[in-house]
This record gives structure tokens, C-alpha cells and sequence, in this order.
């Protein structure tokens, strides 16, 4: 169980008041979560005692090298990989799927397709459509008004010609829960690859890589209370057989392969306190079992929480809530609504003079909000709640969205 009053003392932004006094309410988890301290110091830390760059025989470049190693092993760990070498670092998770599609833009061949969704961000859009410079042909996935994608159409568009098929694994916009164990089985006995997009879904449960069968899945690290720095898990031999660009001098092997330049190793020290941070909240013996339990605690907080937020928005009179309701738990703890006499970036200024953070627009996931026929309203006020977040905290949003 989480107890989000002592969590939240760990995270030092939250102590921040404004000028009427009122505590900081941070409700956009979903555009990057705060930090604990244990990752401002781990940060901290590298740059007073370990500064340097990789691969040299002094002790902060062995330092170093150990932080990498051991980045590499907490997110394989955090994701179920078997191996280190399955995970490889970039800026962040947009940049590395450009990377990985011009990749694949080398070994796909006029006339095949590629399936994404209307539902997804445009990280996981945007970078597949280079692939028609080579003539592959993008298939996009219809969404339905109620927030969630046609998994009638979704089956119907797989076919001899699909050599690949990219979807989120939740949507950052709407907080609908994608099924992917669907789409899984789909794809049975059919050669195609499988990526996944878990920015989204990372900070709220756990993954199974293995399980799931994928072969890529990304994920950002600002996402689930680390710095800005993002992951390409890639299923072992997959990489290898694919020609990212590089340099010469570049590792010309799995995870280094698709790394280009030198990485943010302090960030990297950063992210691997916050793995070590999700591990705290969680019981059992290895540190696998520790990620697995904390995100069971950390699940069961956040959607009950988003349960109470939904369904209090949902009998305003003025609020429309957009997505799938919580009558079961397949949904991530992300509200989203429009309010019926102001625009979506009015409400969230009003919010913000009561010292509550919430973000307003698409969220890069233009192509749903378009399909949604939301655009030229301003899209959505997104409410993306976190482990650090409190009941108290609802309440009072709830409170100050009803003044509105």
C-alpha cells in the first residue's frame, strides 16, 4: 500500500507554495513526474565525483562504466529483459524510434506495411512515416469516439504484407488502456515485428517483455520519476540484424549498435536511483520481485484515485470526461475532459491560480484528438495523477474545476 503523505516528503518540488501560500498540486504525471531527491543526489553525486567518459583505466571512467552497467541491468530488470544487452539509451524516446525506423527503412522493401494507430502520440507516428520514401505503405487503426481503438479493424488490416505492426501500450492523452495481449495473438504465427510504445504505461505497471513477446518496446525515464532519458529494449538477435546509422568507431553490436554519441551518464546514475526509488515501495526477495510489488501498490493508488476524480468530473453538469470510464481496471490514472463554457487552456489558467498544475491540448497525440473532433475546441485538460498524490489533493482540484 502506498502511502502517498510520506512518499510525497522524498519529492522536494512539491514543497513549493505560491504567493497566496497554496501547496503545489502537481497533476501532469503523464507530461514527466517530479523527482525524488535520491535522484537529484545521484546526479549531484556523479558530477562531484565521478565526471568523466567511459571506456578509460582511470577510476571515475571505471565509475562511470560501472553506472552504465548497472543502468543497463535495473532496466532490464524493470522490464522483464533478460539480458542488459536487450536495452539500449537514448536522449529520448522519439529520437530513438527515428533511429529504429530508418533502421528498418533499410531492410523493408516497397509494398509492405506498417500498422500504427489513430490513438497514438506522434512518437510513435510520426517516425514510421519515412518509411514511404522506400514504399512501404503506413496502415493507421481506426479509433472509436469512446477512446479506444476498433480491434475489429485492427485484425482486418493484418495481412501477408504487414512487416510491422507499432502501438501504444496506453494513451498519454486519453488514458485509455490499450489491448495489446490482443493484438499479440493477432499476430501469431505471422512474421512481423511487434513494438510496443510504454512511455505511458511505465510509470504505472509492471511489464513482462518476455511474456508480452514484443520485439522493441520504448519507454522514458521522465516518466516514472527520472531525467530526461528514454530506452529501446530490443528482443536479443533483433538488432543485430538491422543497420542503424552509426559511427565507425561506434560498438558495432547489440544495445550499442543504435547509441550514437556520448550518453547523459548523469542522468543514467539519475534514472537508476529512480528504479532503486520504485523498488523501496515494494516486498520480496530479488530486486525483480521488489519492481512487481511496488507497482502493484503503486497501481492500486492511482486508480483509485482516478476512479474518485473521474466519476466526480463526470457528474458536473459542465465537464464532459473523454475516454473509457473506471468500471474496470484497464485504464491508466489520466482523466481528461472538456468543460462546456470554457476552453480547455481557460481551465487550466484558472487551475493554475489555485496552484494546480494541469496541461491542456493534445499532447502530441494530435491524430486522436483530431479523430475526436477536438482540435478546434483547444483538445482536452488532461489530470494525470501520480503515486505522490494525495485524496486531499482531489478534493480540491474537484472543487476548484466545479467553481469554474
Amino acid at each position: 500500500m502506498i502511502n502517498s503523505e510520506k512518499t510525497r516528503e522524498y519529492f522536494p518540488s512539491l514543497n513549493r507554495v505560491n504567493e497566496s501560500n497554496q501547496q503545489i498540486i502537481y497533476l501532469d504525471g503523464p507530461g514527466g513526474t517530479q523527482v525524488p531527491i535520491q535522484v537529484i543526489e545521484a546526479i549531484s553525486k556523479y558530477y562531484l565525483r565521478s565526471n568523466a567518459n567511459t571506456h578509460g583505466e582511470f577510476i571515475t571512467s571505471k565509475e562511470t562504466d560501472s553506472i552504465m552497467d548497472n543502468l543497463r541491468f535495473k532496466v532490464a530488470a524493470m522490464l522483464g529483459a533478460k539480458s542488459p544487452n536487450s536495452i539500449s539509451i537514448g536522449q529520448n524516446m522519439t529520437t530513438l524510434n527515428y533511429s529504429l525506423a530508418r533502421a528498418l527503412s533499410k531492410k523493408f522493401k516497397e509494398g509492405d506495411e506498417v500498422i500504427v494507430t489513430e490513438l497514438d502520440h506522434e512518437a510513435n507516428r510520426g517516425p514510421w512515416m519515412i518509411l514511404k520514401e522506400v514504399g512501404v505503405k503506413i496502415i493507421e487503426v481506426k479509433l472509436m469516439q469512446n477512446g479506444t481503438l476498433d480491434y475489429s479493424d485492427f485484425k482486418n488490416k493484418i495481412n501477408e504484407k504487414t512487416v510491422m505492426v507499432c502501438m501504444g501500450m496506453s494513451s498519454n492523452a486519453l488514458g485509455t488502456l490499450n489491448n495489446f495481449i490482443k493484438v499479440k495473438e493477432y499476430l501469431k504465427g505471422r512474421e512481423c515485428f511487434f513494438l510496443l510504445d510504454a512511455v505511458h504505461y511505465a510509470p504505472h505497471f509492471s511489464i513482462d517483455v518476455e511474456k508480452l513477446g514484443c520485439d522493441f518496446m520504448l519507454c522514458s525515464a521522465y516518466k516514472f520519476y527520472g531525467p530526461h532519458i528514454s530506452f529501446l529494449y530490443s528482443r536479443p538477435g533483433v538488432l543485430e540484424s538491422l543497420d542503424p546509422d552509426r559511427l565507425v568507431v561506434q560498438d558495432q553490436e547489440a544495445p550499442y549498435i543504435i547509441e550514437t554519441g556520448t550518453l547523459n551518464h548523469a542522468s543514467c546514475a539519475g534514472v537508476s536511483a529512480a528504479i532503486d526509488f520504485i523498488s523501496t515501495l515494494g516486498e520480496g526477495e530479488s530486486y525483480r520481485e521488489k519492481l512487481e510489488s511496488a507497482y502493484l501498490h503503486i497501481s492500486d493508488h492511482e486508480f483509485n484515485l482516478a476512479k474518485y476524480l473521474y466519476e466526480s468530473l463526470d457528474g458536473f453538469d459542465k465537464t464532459t470526461v473523454i475516454g473509457p470510464d473506471f468500471s474496470t481496471r484497464e485504464r491508466t490514472p489520466t482523466v481528461s475532459f472538456v468543460h462546456s463554457d470554457h476552453s480547455p487552456q481557460e481551465v487550466c489558467a484558472s487551475l493554475a491560480k489555485h496552484n494546480i498544475c494541469a496541461w491542456d491540448g493534445h499532447f502530441y497525440a494530435l491524430k486522436a484528438i483530431q479523430e475526436l473532433g477536438l482540435e478546434s475546441k483547444g483538445g482536452v485538460t488532461r489530470l494525470g495523477i501520480s503515486l505522490y498524490n494525495t485524496k486531499n489533493e482531489i478534493d480540491t482540484v474537484v472543487e476548484a474545476i466545479k467553481a469554474i
